[in-house]
């Protein structure tokens, strides 16, 4: 693509990539049908992906166009460069595991990062619904990377919850620390039992701000609190709460060590 052809030009050493809110979809049940709709939802999500890495349309989503009656306007010239200048890494961000059903199935559905999704009765969820599924995120990456062998970079990555300052004014987030430590050590399985390739981790995110997903102040995801509530009244005043000093003992070791 034209953009990775500008970025090598300057420099050949430089390395682009793309941008996924991944998640694999688990299917409801065995039932056939339950697969099938897991199999759809994913190559929903990896569409464009699937573009930009391989360099080329993938065939069921030139069957989606053909009966959506969409033409793709595109010259010799466009095919030759998007096949000649793929990404070199795929980012993604990832928050919870998906479940797909059939129509059919009248399953209840729960909140997610864009995409809602049917529950999964074996997960814990978030405040917010998010189920928590750190055996997710290896199987993503597994998933990822069987599907691309490009090096992965994780972008994003939390725990939005309801931190209330104790009498002291400290902000114990033990779940949040719960929630990240379960989830590198999942990343590290995938990198040193799997030998999926990982570029880097950076998690959502180092200050409170309001949630994008929900518009609200309250749902923070930050290792340092921001005074601040949801009708914008408020110091605006920083301070660290416990998973900020446990994540920088992440960061001294590399992962390493996550007591």
């Amino acid at each position: 693509m034209r953009w990775q052809k500008i970025a090598h030009e300057i420099d050949p050493e430089n390395k682009v990539g793309c941008m996924l809110a991944a998640a694999s979809y688990y299917p409801y049940s065995c039932n056939p049908k339950d697969v099938w709709e897991s199999k759809k939802s994913d190559r929903g999500n990896y569409f464009f992906i699937d573009v930009q890495s391989r360099g080329e349309y993938p065939n069921y989503g030139l069957k989606m166009l053909a009966e959506k009656e969409i033409t793709l306007e595109q010259t010799a010239e466009d095919t030759a460069l998007l096949k000649a200048h793929t990404v070199d890494f795929i980012s993604f961000s990832y928050y919870a595991s998906r479940v797909a059903a059939s129509e059919d199935s009248g399953v209840e559905k729960t909140e997610g990062n864009l995409f809602p999704t049917i529950k999964n009765p074996y997960l814990e969820a978030s405040e917010w619904g998010w189920q928590i599924d750190p055996l997710g995120l290896r199987i993503t990456m597994n998933d990822l990377y069987d599907r691309y062998q490009k090096p992965l970079f994780i972008v994003e990555n939390g725990l939005g919850a309801v931190d209330t300052p104790n009498e002291d004014g400290k902000i114990n987030d033990v779940y949040r620390i719960d929630y990240l430590r379960a989830h590198i050590a999942a990343m590290k399985e995938a990198i040193d039992q799997d030998g999926v390739e990982l570029l880097g981790y950076t998690s959502w995110g180092c200050i409170d701000l309001v949630s994008a997903g929900t518009g609200e102040m309250k749902k923070r995801y930050g290792y340092i609190y921001v005074d601040r509530d949801n009708e914008g009244n408020g110091t605006l005043a920083r301070s660290k709460k416990q998973s900020f000093y446990w994540y920088k003992k992440v960061i001294a070791s590399n992962g390493e060590d996550l007591a």
